[in-house]
């Protein structure tokens, strides 16, 4: 990690700025805010030129890859031929996309439950259940209806599990996704004092009713994290690389820009930066997990930071095992 950090030009004096930096957010989450401002704009004033050649070697360097890789493929194409996977992939996202709008959202639970059900409504976790219907459709949607696509309309050998679903060489580039984690938590701490994070986090207002209502809410969260990154980061951007290159991370970036288009507008803005590095790192490592494992770490960072402002957790008494 330090080697690439040298190989972009880092000097020690820019690594205690970017301390600087972290340290601020620390301050202004312990009621500092002047002095953790200053920190912040000074950490990021001195670490802004570093931090772009760090990026410029990173990612544009891993682009290069990507595309001299993808043109190799297609050269062994023969001449005329017509690759269909762009096509299938496109339309089949398109379909995804537009299944979740419609019938993926607690909304239409709601109306299930109320014409059919009514008497869940009585139920100690119902609003529960909502989210079990959320994070269940999506795991179909963006798992089966991909894998559907890939065994019936592609050629024999074109399999789900090479999107991204590899374990080799997890360990190896595990401190990438530590280093990303480290560099996004300051963020997060500043915008858990903003009205609009806190009332947008934990999407389950009853996650702070008792542990096992968190813990539940967590694993359905964590759950459609998975099927999002396997189909973002791995069905679109391993399946388009080989006609694309390295332009299938941002293919894939603009509709994961506007999934957010419900939360904070920093995350909308956000989710263009992260989704381009998650699926540049995904392409490089070939696997979706330590992007997953990002993923999971900072909504449950964010969801914990939320009902710190809002309820005093866990130093509200009322927050006990159910």
């Amino acid at each position: 990690m330090l080697g690439a950090w040298r190989q972009a030009g880092v000097s020690q004096a820019q690594l205690a700025a970017l301390l600087a930096y972290h340290l601020g957010v620390h301050l202004v989450l312990y009621r500092h805010q002047a002095l953790g401002a200053g920190l912040l704009v000074l950490g990021l004033a001195i670490f802004a030129r570093p931090l772009g050649r760090l990026l410029d070697h990173a990612l544009v360097g891993s682009w290069r890859v990507l595309d001299a890789e993808a043109a190799a493929e297609r050269a062994a194409d023969p001449p005329g031929s017509f690759d269909r996977q762009p096509l299938v992939v496109l339309v089949t996202s398109a379909v995804v996309l537009t299944l979740i709008e419609y019938y993926g959202t607690r909304g239409v639970f709601i109306d299930l439950v109320d014409r059919y059900l009514p008497t869940l409504r009585q139920q100690r976790h119902w609003e529960l259940y909502g989210y079990v219907y959320w994070s269940g459709f999506r795991l179909c949607a963006y798992g089966l209806l991909p894998w559907l696509a890939l065994h019936l309309l592609l050629r024999p050998g074109a399999r789900l599990r090479d999107c991204g679903l590899a374990w080799r060489g997890l360990t190896q580039h595990l401190w990438l996704y530590v280093a990303l984690f480290v560099f996004i938590l300051p963020p997060i701490v500043v915008a858990s004092f903003t009205r609009p994070f806190q009332h947008t986090y934990p999407f389950y207002d009853l996650a702070a009713r008792s542990w096992g209502d968190f813990l539940a809410w967590e694993l359905l969260y964590g759950a459609q994290f998975f099927a999002l990154e396997l189909f973002f980061r791995g069905f679109m951007i391993h399946r388009l690389k080989r006609a694309l290159g390295s332009h299938a991370i941002f293919v894939m970036a603009l509709p994961y820009c506007m999934i957010h288009y419900n939360k904070p507008i920093a995350e909308v803005l956000g989710a263009v930066v992260a989704g381009s590095v998650l699926g540049t790192l995904s392409l490089r490592t070939r696997s979706i997990w330590c992007g997953w494992l990002i993923h999971v770490s900072v909504a449950v960072t964010m969801d914990l930071l939320s009902l710190l402002h809002k309820t005093g957790w866990p130093g509200n008494p009322q927050f006990v095992g159910s």
